[in-house]
């Protein structure tokens, strides 16, 4: 047992998600205002780590979320089935014109020196309807829930989704499961909401109930509002800016057992450095930087997420399970789409060092 984290050994569920769904409409590498087709990929941050984490990892981990009954959520739930996520379904009728509707995201995957574009169609989304009391968490927690996780994408979405994941946290603590949140800042969100001085005050009072945090220092400063280092990092790749704002982290949330990272120098939108870094219960933790070609960034984040907190679940030694966030973040880059296809024993072998070698 981590100092100060007791993570329950045995649940019904190893993890519950709470976030919205989405599809990605993905033209590969041709600009929108040129595309004549599209591969589309269901993703949501808070779904990408329970399908990962179900996919590759092999856990027991279930959403709750929104779904709306047509042939959009119909292919959405049908992803969630076939990655082994189970679902808790808030269900929406869509009226055939106006929605309510499952989300759109549009990124196209850049080449070289031009970088990647992502924009949004979140209009009259359903996930941004939902609000405390929509789910039983009693009856959800009933046979157990080992960890809860959830992110700022789905608190940006409206007044009500932050206070729904306050409501879910309360209920995951009294259930004595661990609580993660992740800071993934989306400056496009919060600007039709409030902007920068609503998400901190919104992501403030959802972190107050937090013990394991995911973000970089910048999501540190804008999200957190934590002043910025003095120390001024030598590269992206570098851990003292992250490392030396944690005791103001900790100062202000003291219940905070974790905060973790990725780092990632882009040297082009194939080709980036990657590394992980972790402060976990008073200690410092790095994981090696390795050189990416990447396919498709998107997702990376999760997949080191999704990683980390199976290593944390399954009783790693903390630099091992850093390391097993590392290694399968850097190896979702190299897959379409946003949720994983890699295989546990890839990780492993990954995070012992393994090479593209060929597998015969």
């Amino acid at each position: 047992m981590l100092e100060g984290l007791k993570i329950p050994s045995s649940g019904a569920l190893d993890l519950l998600a709470l976030g919205a769904l989405v599809h990605r409409l993905d033209p590969g590498i041709v600009p929108f205002r040129k595309a004549t087709q599209c591969q589309i990929h269901v993703s949501g941050g808070e779904f990408n780590v329970a399908a990962n984490l179900a996919d590759c990892f092999r856990l027991k981990t279930g959403i709750a979320t929104a779904m709306v009954r047509y042939p959009i959520g119909d292919l959405i739930a049908e992803r969630v089935r076939a990655m082994g996520v189970q679902p808790f379904y808030k269900y929406f009728e869509h009226d055939g014109v106006t929605g309510p509707n499952m989300a759109a995201v549009y990124s196209d995957r850049g080449f070289g020196v031009r970088a990647p574009v992502v924009f949004y169609n979140r209009c009259n989304e359903a996930a941004a309807r939902l609000q405390p009391g929509d789910f039983d968490w009693r009856a959800i927690f009933a046979n157990g829930v080992r960890w809860f996780h959830s992110g700022a994408i789905f608190a940006s979405l409206s007044p009500t989704t932050s206070e729904l994941i306050i409501e879910a946290m309360q209920a995951a603590k009294a259930a004595g499961a661990v609580v993660s949140f992740d800071l993934n800042f989306r400056e496009k969100l919060w600007s039709v909401s409030g902007g920068l001085a609503r998400a901190r005050e919104v992501i403030r009072r959802i972190v107050a109930h937090v013990d394991v945090l995911l973000g970089n220092e910048e999501e540190l400063q804008k999200a957190l509002g934590i002043a910025g280092p003095e120390v001024t990092a030598a590269s992206k790749l570098d851990p003292s800016a992250f490392f030396g704002m944690i005791d103001q982290v900790v100062a202000q949330f003291p219940q905070i057992r974790i905060v973790a990272t990725t780092l990632r120098e882009v040297h082009s939108t194939n080709r980036h450095s990657w590394g992980a870094v972790a402060w976990i219960t008073g200690h410092t933790r790095e994981a090696p930087t390795c050189e990416l070609d990447v396919f498709d960034r998107v997702g990376g984040g999760d997949g080191f997420a999704a990683g980390f907190i199976y290593g944390l679940l399954t009783g790693e030694p903390p630099d091992e399970a850093l390391k097993l966030g590392w290694a399968h973040g850097a190896l979702l880059t190299t897959f379409p789409g946003d949720t994983t296809m890699a295989t546990l024993e890839q990780v492993r072998a990954f995070a012992r060092g393994g090479s593209a070698r060929i597998q015969r």
